[in-house]
């Protein structure tokens, strides 16, 4: 059954790229968007063939999950809708538009080496940490740890930076400066979902509880939840629990504030 899923999986990834590609160029006759299309084939049956069978059903799992905090599952949508619209954007520029030159040799076959270092990258980060879900959520069934070895201990987010150099590389080799501009805004929305938002301070503990994308925004319940799991000391926890606490205390303050000016207004 799961030989079949990662089948369906594998050619579902394939046609979410080549289609928009071929159908808004209108022809079959482009081959820079099959050697695209090629190359992803080839990562998505060595993906299967060589990563662990706990993550690949993991990575099954849909992008939008109940247990997903509200933001992430917002900024997936965008993300999602981001990549889709660069797909739509780079032919129709290439085939139709023709907004700007195209690229020169060295700039296209650049672009194809981003995009095939991206993928390599994203594919590391898969080979390294067998906790990647595709949603930002603590995995307490499978014991989630902190991963700090392989391509993790030289970039914070490799899967976040693998598909940066793929989104920039993709329309570049396509031959579409209009489709690497449009490219920003996939960017945009990855880099929005990578760097959460605890407000105040952020002493070591949170900061290593965000980098492993272990707690959602503003969890205090997951701090404790997770503090004997995901390989940070008690004094890190305590930081963590106490930037958090200082930071509602704040809000709290803030409020109580802007009820009793209200009332002073009221009272005149």
């Amino acid at each position: 059954m799961l030989v079949l899923k990662l089948a369906a999986a594998v050619i579902v990834n394939v046609s979410i790229l080549a289609v928009p590609l071929v159908a808004v160029a209108g022809t079959f006759q482009w081959w820079r968007a099959w050697v695209i299309v090629g190359l992803m084939l080839v990562g998505a049956v060595l993906s299967v063939l060589s990563l662990p069978r706990d993550l690949l059903e993991e990575r099954l799992r849909p992008p939008i999950q109940k247990s997903q905090p509200r933001l992430d599952r917002v900024l997936v949508i965008l993300l999602l809708a981001a990549f889709i619209g660069l797909l739509i954007v780079t032919p129709l520029d290439v085939f139709h538009l023709h907004l700007f030159v195209k690229p020169g040799p060295f700039v296209s076959s650049a672009g194809l080496a981003l995009y095939v270092v991206g993928f390599w990258i994203a594919y590391l980060a898969l080979h390294e940490n067998a906790f990647a879900s595709p949603v930002v959520k603590y995995q307490e069934e499978r014991n989630q740890t902190v991963v700090a070895s392989g391509v993790y201990s030289v970039v914070r987010h490799p899967m976040y930076a693998g598909g940066l150099l793929l989104t920039i590389g993709l329309p570049l080799w396509l031959e579409s400066y209009v489709g690497a501009l449009f490219a920003i805004v996939a960017i945009a929305s990855r880099q929005k979902r990578v760097r959460g938002a605890i407000p105040g301070a952020q002493p070591s503990g949170v900061r290593r509880l965000r980098e492993a994308r272990q707690i959602p925004t503003n969890s205090f319940s997951l701090v404790n939840a997770t503090a004997g799991n995901v390989g940070v000391s008690r004094v890190e926890r305590d930081d963590a629990a106490a930037a958090i606490t200082e930071s509602r205390r704040r809000g709290q303050a803030y409020l109580l504030e802007r009820r009793m000016l209200r009332r002073c207004v009221q009272a005149t």
